[in-house]
This record gives C-alpha cells, structure tokens and sequence, in this order.
C-alpha cells in the first residue's frame, strides 16, 4: 500500500513538472524570440531567417533521433496522397504562423501580441463552420462574441497600437486557425494519428522549403547588406533548441495528461506571458482596460474549450457504447453458433 502511495506520488510530481516545464518553455521562448529579434546585443532582426533556423535545426534533430539513434520511432501509415493533400498544407500553415507571429513582435509588445492571440478559437471556429468540421449553434455565436468583444477592449485599451503590427499577428492567427483545421481533417477524414515527433519529422522539413523561398526574396539580401552573417550561432542554436525542447515537452504533457491539461496550461502560460513581459520589456505598457478586456476573452477561450472538451467526451462514449455494443452481438453469435 505504502509502495503504491508512493507511486502514486512520485507520478503526481512528475506530471506537474512536465507542466511547469511546458509552461516556463512556452513562456521562455516568447521572450527569447522578442529578444533575438528586437535586441541590440543579437542585431537579428529577421522574423524569416530566424523561423527558417528553428524548421531547419528541427528537420536534422528530428532525424538524428528517429533514424540514427532511434530514441523515438516515426509512426507508419504516411502515404504519398496524404502528405501531398494534408502535411504540406499543414507545413506551409505552420510556416506562415511562425513567420507572421514572429514579425509581428518586431512592431507590437509580446503582451498585446498574446492578446490579439486570444481571437483564436473565433478563427478555428469560422473556418471549422467552413470546412463542414463545426456545426453553428446559438451556444457557440454567444462564446465566440465573448472573445471578440473581449479582444476589442483590450485592443482599444492598447496605448501605442501599431497596425502593421495588428495584421502581421493576426496572418498569424488565421495560419495557426488553417493549421489546426488542416490537422483535423488529417485525423477524421483520414484516421491517420501521429504524435508530435512524427508530426514534425514530416512537417518540419516542408516548414522549412515554405519558409525559404520567401527569406530567399525578402530578407537575404538584407543580411548581405549589413553583414548579419557575422552572427552568434550559439545564441542562435540555443534559441532552436529551446524551440524544439517546446514542441517535445507538449508531447511530455499529453502523454501524461490530457487534453484538457494543456489547454488549462496554455490559458496560464498566456498570463504569465501578459503579465511577466510588462516587467522585462520597456515597449510593454499594460493598463486596466487591456486586462479587462483580455480577461472577458480568456473567459470565452475557458467556455470555448470546455464546450469542445465536452463534445470530445461525448463522441468517445458514443464509441466505448458501440465498441462494446459490437462485441455483445460477436459473443451472442459465437454462442449461438455452439
């Protein structure tokens, strides 16, 4: 009994740990981008270069760890018809997120940024309604006008708001909302399940070709010209590595948790980001009306997901009910033919 406790315990701590770990990288990593990318000690201000690094540096560890040392095993079932019409759209979605949310850093504070990105399940929503994977209901109209009035206080309540700024993070926002339905439709309509190291084995390298026509366009002959070339590449791998180390400690999360866990973490990490980056960067002013306003959206976002968790449950019981159903009817069969 005691050795089960303490199982039991030393289970309880490990999960939030994870938890704590996902939450400090998440929130870390925000904050190293707005770093490396607006400071004067780095001088790297190139939103593409930099995501092109991270897709990069993800592409080769991924493959060290599946196909050289094979900690971690890339999960069958790809299909040239499924990467073609599902993991390259999801690749060129995660490569507009990184690049526009990145960019968007470089005119607004990373407070405001995480505000704007509270318009999320508004966007999933609209486009999930599109795509035939949502369904309206009066319910979901009241959730989503929730968060969107919440957004528009916390916008209005923006002392320094900067526009080119606002569409830069919102391009964000749509990618990530085109990403997550892309992500579905893999999983219903195609029943292919991957976990996260498999999903950025395959999406990864595609990320990166998406990101490097563009750099090559728009940003290369910029590094030329002022000799950003001369960078510190251990700052740099160091700022990949926190990102690869982000998207592995969500697989950690899930495994140990559920999904209802990382989105309660995520809604925390999201204050912490609001409320930590107003002491570390001088571009973030936050007033009463921007916490208030953020606060009505967080409360749409926590009814969002709950409504969605809920829905979840109910589709997984209507499954355990027709499993079970299904093997009644095989046992009477096999009975009767006895």
């Amino acid at each position: 009994m005691a050795d089960q406790e303490r199982k039991m315990l030393r289970e309880g701590v490990l999960t939030y740990a994870y938890i704590l770990l996902y939450i400090a990288l998440s929130s870390g990593q925000i904050f190293f981008n707005k770093w490396v990318l607006s400071s004067k000690e780095i001088n790297f201000p190139y939103p593409l270069g930099l995501t092109l690094l991270h897709m990069v540096f993800s592409s080769v560890l991924c493959f060290v760890l599946t196909k050289v040392f094979k900690i971690f095993k890339v999960e069958a079932g790809m299909t040239p018809e499924i990467y073609v019409t599902s993991v390259i759209p999801i690749g060129a979605t995660f490569a507009m997120t990184l690049w526009l949310g990145n960019t968007a850093y470089l005119y607004i504070s990373v407070a405001f940024a995480q505000m704007l990105k509270a318009i999320m399940p508004v966007a999933v929503f609209i486009l999930g309604v599109a795509a035939g994977l949502e369904v309206m209901s009066c319910r979901m109209l009241l959730i989503m006008s929730v968060i969107s009035f919440g957004v528009l206080v916390a916008s209005y309540g923006e002392m320094d708001i900067n526009w080119i700024g606002v569409v830069y993070q919102m391009g964000g926002v749509i990618g990530e909302a085109l990403r997550l339905i892309f992500m579905e439709i893999l999983v219903k309509r195609k029943g292919l399940k991957l976990n996260p190291i498999s999903v950025m084995y395959y999406v990864s390298p595609c990320s990166a070709i998406c990101l490097l026509v563009p750099w090559i366009f728009l940003e290369k002959s910029k590094m030329e010209a002022h000799g950003t070339w001369n960078l510190k590449p251990l700052m740099l791998a160091l700022n990949s590595l926190c990102t690869f180390a982000l998207n592995l400690s969500v697989f950690l999360v899930i495994s140990h948790t559920s999904a209802l866990t990382i989105r309660v973490a995520g809604v925390v990490k999201d204050w912490v980001v609001v409320l930590v980056s107003a002491l570390l960067f001088a571009d973030t002013k936050l007033t009463i009306i921007n916490l208030f306003g953020y606060g009505i959206a967080i409360a749409g976002v926590a009814a969002y997901n709950n409504s969605k968790l809920k829905k979840e449950a109910s589709r997984s019981s209507t499954n355990d009910s027709l499993d079970a159903q299904s093997l009644t009817k095989e046992s009477s069969s096999s009975t009767s033919e006895r």
